[in-house]
């Protein structure tokens, strides 16, 4: 998609910044919504992620456009409906502070346009998770899905992932990676500091704690490895018949769930996934919220051969990222520079290779390992050269 942000009528109809002709810029957007359980909030948030940023980017057009730094506090909102514009005091309207408060209020905290557009987008992501969770019923939306959205906005990519899809930049053949996978392994501390604060979201079935396999009744008393929220390494305790119930976090690699159930701890929707059997909510441990990472587009000179490559597990589960990068460097040089569907054959050629042929033994890869069995969707999106993106 290609949005436009509109300013937002200012309140009381005088701008901020009245030297400033722009009523409102645009953003490129890209996302990838990998979805689980029912298509219902993949199909939702690929409608709507996108206009839930733009509103949240409405507020912020004038700050943006200002090179000085985003004022800590916006003047009284008229909307707000707790004072007329003329009860406004003179000290509010130009956000001075009294002169009595400034040894307590001496001290600011630099804030960055990048990252008032960094709080835009998981706000949005935000709003997303809660309008799934209000028009899940009368709009059937069952299941979630994990979130990836690469947002091109004032000479920078800001890429926002909640899931377990990738996205790396592929720099002059040198990789730089643009997310992280969150997963019941990378987000153990968080999760098992959750369940020790709210040992009720458990359900009296989970303990927090956990260990290197199930242990059995035998086991009580004997003394075997363990970790908890604080811990990156292993220690050993004496085990308790507490110690018996089932880990919060189970298994390794792909393999690893939380509560038995999910193997995803960041994403979209997912409001009535339950334990199974059970009437265990797995929601509270979720988070809705991504984290964003941002390159900045004029800081280098690119050339035609680099890329962001976005894409979902399905393709990262049988292709790292070297080899993603030796098939963008293969195919890129097999076309002319200039010619515009050498990225959409890239794209093709990542999903075809991590498919697989099918054989008498199923699906596979050219090493003869299993193809991915999982959805595999992928983008390929050119930084630099003929077209550029100025």
């Amino acid at each position: 998609e290609v949005v436009f942000v509109e300013q937002r009528p200012s309140p009381r109809g005088v701008s901020q910044y009245p030297w400033s002709g722009r009523k409102g810029f645009y953003f490129h957007y890209w996302a990838l919504f990998d979805g689980h359980a029912g298509s219902g909030a993949a199909v939702m948030a690929s409608e709507r992620l996108h206009l839930h940023i733009c509103e949240q980017l409405r507020d912020l057009v004038e700050i943006l456009q200002d090179p000085s730094p985003p004022p800590i506090c916006l003047p009284h909102d008229t909307r707000a409906g707790s004072a007329e514009p003329n009860q406004v005091s003179s000290t509010e309207d130009h956000g001075e502070v009294p002169n009595d408060a400034v040894p307590r209020f001496h001290l600011e905290k630099a804030v960055s346009h990048e990252s008032l557009v960094i709080g835009a987008i998981e706000n949005a992501f935000k709003h997303m998770d809660d309008q799934i969770e209000r028009e899940r019923a009368s709009q059937h939306l069952p299941g979630g899905c994990c979130a990836l959205a690469a947002i091109y906005l004032m000479g920078k990519f800001y890429v926002a992932n909640a899931g377990d899809s990738r996205a790396i930049i592929i720099r002059n053949g040198e990789i730089i990676p643009m997310s992280r996978e969150f997963t019941p392994e990378t987000e153990r501390q968080r999760l098992q500091f959750l369940a020790l604060l709210r040992p009720e979201l458990l359900g009296k079935e989970f303990t927090h704690l956990e260990f290197p396999r199930r242990i059995q009744p035998k086991e009580l008393g004997k003394k075997m490895l363990y970790r908890d929220q604080n811990m990156n390494g292993w220690a050993y305790k004496k085990i308790e018949e507490d110690d018996l119930k089932f880990p919060l976090i189970f298994g390794e690699g792909k393999k690893a769930r939380m509560m038995a159930t999910i193997g995803v701890t960041r994403g979209l929707g997912d409001h009535d996934l339950k334990v199974f059997s059970s009437n265990i909510h797995i929601k509270p441990f979720l988070s809705c919220f991504p984290e964003v990472r941002v390159y900045d587009l004029t800081q280098y000179e690119h050339c035609p051969d680099d890329v962001l490559v976005l894409g979902t597990d399905g393709l990262w589960d049988v292709t790292n990222d070297k080899e993603v990068a030796g098939v963008v460097m293969e195919v890129l040089m097999s076309y002319e520079p200039n010619d515009p569907c050498r990225y959409t054959m890239v794209a093709q050629e990542l999903v075809v290779r991590s498919r697989g042929v099918l054989k008498e033994r199923g699906w596979r890869l050219a090493n003869d390992k299993l193809g991915s069995g999982d959805d595999i969707s992928v983008f390929v999106i050119p930084l630099g050269g003929p077209g550029n993106y100025t």
